[in-house]
């Protein structure tokens, strides 16, 4: 990629708020700097929202909700599809804007697009397929009607590790239902979404119905929207931290809520695993997206048997890794998105070595610029140690080992989060058996990768509430509604 197409493409995406159909600059002029975390260079500077902005966006929202609601399902389907194809063919566009502000590599990122550009194709047909009920009250007196309608206006925020994905993960089906809606987009890495919604725009989304506020200060925009009660929906993909403080605010409102929060997956290998795949699977579930990513696997849970093949096959694999900015031929693994996801991903490896871990490889921070950590293998991880208690969101795979099936659930579940977990054995019976013993919303049998936009995405425990993609995301963003007639006959 040349330096000429990067501020090219750069130089296309808006860096002003989109409020009520309309690009204009933040009320207060102040902005906010975008950097490429592989160099510490500004990419773009873009507007900061106020508090007033964030209100204007509601407002905006609210006015359009009353007609987008009412347009026929079989239009809003077909304005997704549209987008979904004008995504389809600017992917390359999409793919390069993620890798320079984000940083994975290219490859990853045009993975991403296609990823997120499902979410639009399948909600664009889960559109017209909104179903109610009707039938006679069992008395026989009366005829029950359920109907569905669209929540009302929402706030979408959203993370900076997939800047496509969980946009179009949330916009989708809030569009198929007939919501209107305030994206906060991650101001580590707004230019993605800026830049898709823009795509929203020349495809024909009325105005209004979507609005993006972006913002240094994220308490600014949610404060008064969560305070507004106009606002009637809530979706948030971040810490579990903030999110139980936005679920405090949401509560005083009776908000709608929808929150992916942190996760701490076991990946569990068994002692007739195929190491094969089960190594495949490792490397899948640990390192793409460099590790920042809440379906990482963060504790590598190994029978003693195979511990030591395990871990020697897996540490072959991450010394061909190329470290590098992601838009190099090669690169495997690109930086963490800023300095202090660095310090956290040493500070995490340097407390499992005093408590006992053996370093195979990796475990040092590499020298600027830009924000890289070397891919690190621990093996021998002693149970008390933070990394296997604290989400890690970096390039490290940790390893501990069990004897037993009973203690390999009891280390899988022994976390306060229950997103997802990965199992690798050949025992169609102890497959099964994983699937009712562990405490997580979704699993991966024989497989290292899980998101997919027609399966339903989310937690257990501290991991969150509601789901997002499948069948079930749509309903996030409806509520039903029973009404009873007298017995016509």
């Amino acid at each position: 990629m040349t330096e000429t197409r990067e501020k090219d493409l750069l130089a296309t995406v808006p860096g002003e708020l989109f409020i009520d159909g309309r690009w204009r600059p933040g009320g207060a002029g102040e902005t906010i700097d975008v950097r490429d975390p592989a160099t510490g260079q500004v990419l773009r500077t873009i507007a900061s929202a106020t508090r007033e902005d964030a209100v204007a966006a509601l407002g905006a929202a609210d006015a359009a909700f009353p007609a987008w609601s009412a347009t026929p399902a079989r239009e809003r389907g077909e304005l997704l599809r549209r987008a979904f194809d004008l995504l389809t063919e600017r992917a390359e566009d999409f793919a390069l804007l993620m890798t320079l502000e984000m940083g994975k590599p290219l490859a990853e990122s045009r993975g991403e697009v296609t990823y997120g550009g499902e979410f639009l194709r399948w909600f664009s047909e889960e559109a017209p397929r909104i179903q109610g009920r009707y039938g006679a009250n069992p008395e026989g007196t009366g005829r029950m009607i359920v109907s569905q309608h669209a929540v009302g206006p929402c706030l979408l925020i959203t993370p900076w590790n997939f800047p496509l994905a969980m946009a179009t993960r949330k916009i989708a089906p809030a569009l198929a239902a007939g919501c209107t809606m305030v994206v906060k987009p991650a101001s580590l890495t707004p230019l993605t979404t800026l830049a898709f919604v823009q795509l929203l725009e020349e495809v024909g989304v009325p105005r209004g119905v979507v609005n993006v506020v972006t913002s240094a200060s994220a308490r600014d925009v949610s404060e008064p929207l969560l305070a507004d009660p106009r606002l009637r929906k809530l979706s948030f993909t971040g810490s579990t931290a903030v999110g139980q403080k936005l679920l405090e605010q949401a509560a005083q409102r009776v908000l709608r809520t929808s929150m992916e929060l942190g996760g701490n997956a076991p990946f569990l290998v068994f002692e007739d695993a195929d190491l094969d795949k089960a190594v495949d699977g490792a490397l899948a579930a640990k390192f793409r997206n460099s590790g920042e990513a809440c379906t990482a696997a963060n504790r590598f849970i190994v029978h003693r048997a195979v511990a030591e093949e395990f871990t020697r096959r897996v540490t072959e694999r991450v010394r061909e890794m190329q470290v590098g900015r992601g838009t190099e031929d090669g690169v495997t693994i690109g930086p963490l998105i800023d300095e202090d996801a660095v310090e956290k991903a040493h500070t995490l490896v340097q407390d499992a070595l005093t408590r006992g871990a053996i370093l195979q490889i990796g475990g040092q921070e590499i020298e600027g610029p830009g924000t890289f950590y070397q891919p690190t293998v621990l093996s021998e991880v002693g149970e008390g140690s933070r990394i296997l208690r604290e989400e890690i969101f970096g390039p490290v795979l940790a390893i501990t080992s069990f004897d037993t099936e009973d203690e390999a659930v009891r280390l899988a579940n022994d976390t306060e989060y229950g997103l997802v977990s990965y199992v690798f054995t050949e025992s169609i019976d102890r497959g099964q058996r994983m699937i009712e013993r562990l405490q997580t919303g979704m699993m991966g049998l024989n497989i290292g990768v899980v998101s997919n936009a027609a399966a339903p995405f989310g937690g257990w425990k501290m991991s969150g509430l509601g789901r997002e993609g499948g069948a079930e995301g749509i309903h996030e963003y409806l509520q039903s509604k029973y009404t009873l007639t007298p017995d016509p006959f």
